[in-house]
């Protein structure tokens, strides 16, 4: 065990902080996964009595563009003085953004929390561990921007030979050679020509809406899943009438 783990931080709570940024990698990627939840395993090896997971965050990035509970609960708990260590896998499971990365290690450090992960531990009012968790928290965040930059490049080689595949509303499809049809599902297509036909009749996207709405019809919506993006049907609501095609 290491010297840096006191008997006052095992008489601490334990956390470890469990995150996947997309929901198709918490349900294909499940060694990464199984790695995370078995530290708490790690954590009462290392003689922690108090092991807490927090797993709020799967499928939500660490970017810091979207709201994460999971770490605001983690944030919380450290500022409460309760959690004598935080174990993640690596940097940037913590976070994907300098903001909360140094955010979270200030308060560690306020509070006397240390930082474990599979390489070390790391007690956070110490130079030279401050330094090594401030590269890491750097690293993560430019294989961040780095992954966004190759992505990019990638979306516009693919546009540029004619090749690029995006997200349809419903009524249009791809078909094999690559190029946008009407669906021929008839029952999606009879709906989206609806829409259309009583916007026309009424003048108004409310008085559209409210006719879907008081005769009970649904319109088809595109809906993000784990299997892509798929065919839904709703009762229409002033979100879903607009953005049909």
């Amino acid at each position: 065990m290491s010297s840096k783990i006191s008997p006052e931080h095992l008489e601490k709570l334990a956390v470890v902080y469990v995150r996947q940024s997309t929901m198709a990698q918490v349900l294909g990627h499940t060694e990464s996964k199984r790695r995370q939840y078995e530290l708490a395993d790690k954590a009462r090896q290392l003689g922690f009595k108090q092991v807490e997971t927090i797993d709020d965050d799967l499928g939500r990035s660490g970017s810091g563009e979207v709201e994460r509970p999971g770490f605001q609960r983690l944030v919380a708990k450290v500022c409460s003085g309760a959690v004598g260590a935080v174990l993640c896998i690596e940097a940037s499971r913590l976070a994907r953004n300098g903001r909360d990365w140094h955010h979270l290690i200030d308060l560690c450090a306020l509070v006397g929390t240390l930082i474990i992960d599979p390489d070390g531990v790391y007690e956070p009012r110490q130079g030279n561990d401050r330094l090594l968790l401030g590269l890491k928290g750097t690293m993560s965040e430019y294989e961040l921007s780095l992954l966004r930059q190759r992505s990019l490049a990638a979306r516009d080689s693919k546009a540029q030979r004619g090749e690029l595949r995006f997200g349809l509303p419903p009524g249009l499809c791809w078909d094999e050679l690559g190029r946008i049809e009407i669906d021929p599902d008839d029952r999606i297509v009879t709906a989206i020509q609806l829409v259309f036909r009583k916007f026309r009749e009424m003048g108004s996207v409310r008085q559209a809406l409210l006719w879907f709405r008081d005769n009970e019809i649904e319109i088809p919506i595109m809906q993000r899943s784990p299997k892509g993006m798929q065919v839904e049907w709703k009762k229409p609501s002033y979100h879903n009438i607009l953005s049909a095609p």
